[in-house]
């Protein structure tokens, strides 16, 4: 018996040090620091580094070169040490309303902050994360409010061959109530998946937030992986622990749209929905965008509410798919018996601008009726939040 209370109590010390591990292994500074003038301070303890500089989306923005063309990136500034080893920097003005991104680089070295748990994962990237409150921004907060159900289902997709994993938002009251919900499907952009809006585009928050104000209708908000290639977001597939990369699984090549109607008849078998074309909405960003353009003229009776944000617009020139044939006289039938609403918007200095001005040209040519948004900026979240923030208060009204 003695033997057998000495080893629990050994048990008890070993698993009180590991979990206290996680309680010492951080640094004992505050970072990120809003003060009351939303002003805000980011400190970094590291007495050996050399340098450390800090960049986020806060910061004037510089321009970098890709293979894709020329993209505004965030920019970056050093930090100063102090006598304790404590490295800091002080924006010099208020930020303004907003979720922002960030990360330390030390001595040439990527790192997110330690004293923030708040992280986010873009494509293959992690940063740390904050919001300076007030305005639009507290759309993207945790308020009071009543909450809508965030479920992480997996469906069959046959027209790709495997089952794939979908991410869905019920609004506040959907398991008690017995009505029908209208339906948004919400794609995202490449690098992207199922996860993206959740995280990035804080959809889940906006919709919530909306909803109470009674700004938007209650509705089911599904987010779908539009990689044509993936079953599912990094990490959450028998594929395992791999890193993510850009465009690595992400094939616009039609087959996506092709099987898109799987994933409404998973969403209708499975949900009190609206069976309609008013019922229903698409929007997506950039090749979200692309794909919601080419399902909505794909299946013109199926969405009565159509967005765009800085959207890629057609193909590229290898591609041979019947999605993307016939473009014009698709649009024609599509604009035949007009969506109800078909909104695009993108930013003035993404480098998508020149297609969607050359697209809305056509609309206007043509007497389709539409909403052109041309807003600040470029190809960024914090657009894609904004864009989604005005669109879906105009949905099903």
């Amino acid at each position: 018996m003695r033997t057998i209370s000495i080893l629990i109590a050994a048990m008890l010390v070993c698993t009180t040090v590991s979990a206290q591990q996680a309680l010492w292994g951080g640094q004992d500074i505050k970072s990120p620091e809003i003060l009351p003038d939303n002003k805000v301070i980011f400190r970094l303890q590291a007495p050996q580094a050399v340098k450390v500089e800090i960049t986020g989306d806060f910061l004037p923005t510089q321009k970098m070169q890709t293979q894709m063309g020329e993209f505004d990136v965030p920019g970056r500034t050093e930090l100063t040490k102090n006598a304790q080893g404590v490295w800091e920097f002080t924006t010099p003005g208020a930020l303004a309303p907003e979720l922002y991104s960030y990360s330390f680089i030390i001595d040439g070295a990527t790192v997110t902050d330690p004293n923030n748990v708040y992280m986010i994962r873009d494509v293959g990237s992690v940063t740390s994360v904050f919001i300076i409150g007030g305005g639009r921004a507290d759309l993207y907060k945790v308020n009071d409010v009543p909450h809508g159900t965030v479920a992480r289902r997996w469906y069959d997709n046959p027209g790709l061959n495997m089952k794939r994993r979908i991410t869905i938002y019920t609004p506040p009251g959907y398991e008690t109530s017995t009505e029908r919900y209208p339906v948004f499907y919400l794609l995202h952009g490449a690098g992207g998946d199922e996860e993206a809006w959740i995280a990035l585009g804080r959809s889940s928050q906006i919709l919530d937030n909306l909803i109470a104000q009674g700004k938007a209708k209650p509705m089911i908000v599904v987010m779908t992986n539009g990689n044509a290639g993936q079953k599912s977001a990094p990490g959450e597939s028998e594929r395992g622990m791999y890193k993510p990369s850009f465009m690595g699984d992400t094939r616009m090549d039609g087959a996506f749209e092709e099987a898109f109607p799987d994933v409404m008849k998973f969403i209708e078998t499975n949900y009190r929905t609206l069976e309609t074309k008013a019922g229903r909405a698409i929007a997506g960003l950039s090749m979200g965008g692309f794909h919601s353009l080419h399902i909505s003229k794909e299946y013109p009776d199926k969405f009565d509410y159509v967005g765009l944000f800085s959207a890629a617009i057609m193909p590229i020139q290898d591609v041979n798919s019947k999605i993307y044939e016939n473009f014009d006289r698709k649009l024609k039938t599509q604009f035949a018996t007009p969506p109800k609403l078909y909104w695009i918007a993108c930013g003035d200095a993404d480098f998508l601008i020149q297609a969607n001005r050359d697209f809305v040209k056509q609309l206007t040519d043509s007497n389709y009726r539409h909403v052109w948004v041309e807003t600040g900026e470029g190809h960024i979240w914090k657009n894609w939040r904004i864009y989604l923030t005005e669109f879906v208060p105009k949905l099903f009204q």
